[in-house]
């Protein structure tokens, strides 16, 4: 029977990398949680299959799994480094899949990744960085035991459908944010800080999207191969996923082009501003600049100028300047200039 206590050697050594380690039988009922070493015993009953949850676990652990699964070098070389992108490979009778993840932390948008090793008897998630615990998804197939009775698969399509449900409400959380800043980029006042915000969040949906787009094609696979780990009563339920992947991702391309438009029309509108001011300085210049050049006209010094000599020139040379300053105003005011 397998070991439903603490390993000594992994008592002390492991207990956080380790978030759950537990055991199914072959009608998909919960046998209960058992320790690493207990999983070949576990997997000599006919039928049985074991879930393993790891939260970035050291080298040691992974290579622990692998003598337990017979996982490939490769895959626990990529379990163990992380940092991979979008995928899923074939090694043998197994799968592994790289997901990336995504959390919004105080506001500003965190990422992550899981791996995952799939078997006909075995189910492996390791997650690394952002990442929201799997224990709420493991919780729920048990509630199931019908559809838990497929084997590990259904709990794959469980944490599939759990990460990209989990990248829905940050989308929206973009869309609301832009509705605020919607203020802010119609201003009348260049805001800095605007921009910059617009900015950071064209780059994390660019981010996201990176991880999103992928997986497309993971699940599309997961929907049409693999028979001997997918069974055909499952593959409505990795569509699902499918159709919900093909939904973030289309909001997430048609937000990237609501903040495109947004930073255009922002430099736009800042762009226009400061024409309108170029255009009334531009005015007053204009104005101050008729009679600057009349009166320069009286400043050289010759001897015979019009009108030095009549009583009335200086009041109808006053009176000549605002003539020309107010036509020159009025023409502006009428071609909107001021």
């Amino acid at each position: 029977m397998p070991r439903m206590s603490p390993s000594p050697a992994y008592a002390d050594t492991t207990p956080v990398p380790v978030v759950n380690c537990v055991a199914y039988s072959q009608d998909g009922s919960r046998i209960g949680e058992i320790t690493l070493d207990a999983i070949s015993d576990v997997l000599q009953e006919e039928g049985t299959f074991v879930w393993v949850g790891l939260h970035e676990p050291n080298e040691m652990l992974l290579l622990k799994l692998q003598e337990e699964f017979d996982l490939h070098d490769l895959a626990i070389e990529d379990a163990h480094n992380a940092h991979q992108r979008t995928k899923i490979e074939t090694y043998g009778d197994s799968l592994f899949l790289v997901v990336q993840t995504a959390q919004l932390i105080g506001g500003n948008l965190a990422f992550g990744e899981t791996q995952i090793f799939l078997g006909e008897r075995y189910l492996v998630t390791v997650r690394h960085g952002a990442s929201l615990s799997y224990i709420p998804v493991r919780r729920t197939c048990e509630q199931s035991p019908e559809l838990l009775a497929y084997g590990p698969s259904y709990g794959l399509y469980g944490v599939l459908d759990f990460i990209v449900d989990n990248m829905l409400p940050i989308v929206r959380d973009f869309r609301q944010e832009l509705e605020t800043l919607e203020q802010d980029i119609f201003a009348e006042t260049f805001k800095r800080e605007t921009v910059k915000r617009l900015y950071r969040m064209q780059r994390d949906l660019m981010t996201l999207r990176l991880g999103v787009a992928p997986l497309q094609d993971v699940t599309s696979q997961l929907v049409r191969l693999h028979p001997h780990l997918i069974p055909d009563d499952l593959r409505a339920y990795f569509r699902d996923v499918y159709d919900h992947v093909f939904r973030v991702n289309e909001s997430i391309g048609t937000m990237r082009e609501m903040l495109t438009a947004a930073i255009g029309v922002n430099l736009s509108l800042v762009t226009y501003g400061q024409n309108e001011v170029m255009k009334k300085l531009a005015g007053w210049a204009a104005m101050l600049a008729a009679p600057t050049l009349i009166t320069s006209w009286y400043g050289m010094n010759f001897h015979h100028m019009p009108e030095l000599d009549k009583p009335w020139a200086y009041p109808a040379m006053i009176v000549l300047v605002i003539g020309v300053v107010a036509g020159i105003y009025y023409g502006l005011k009428r071609n909107r200039w001021l």
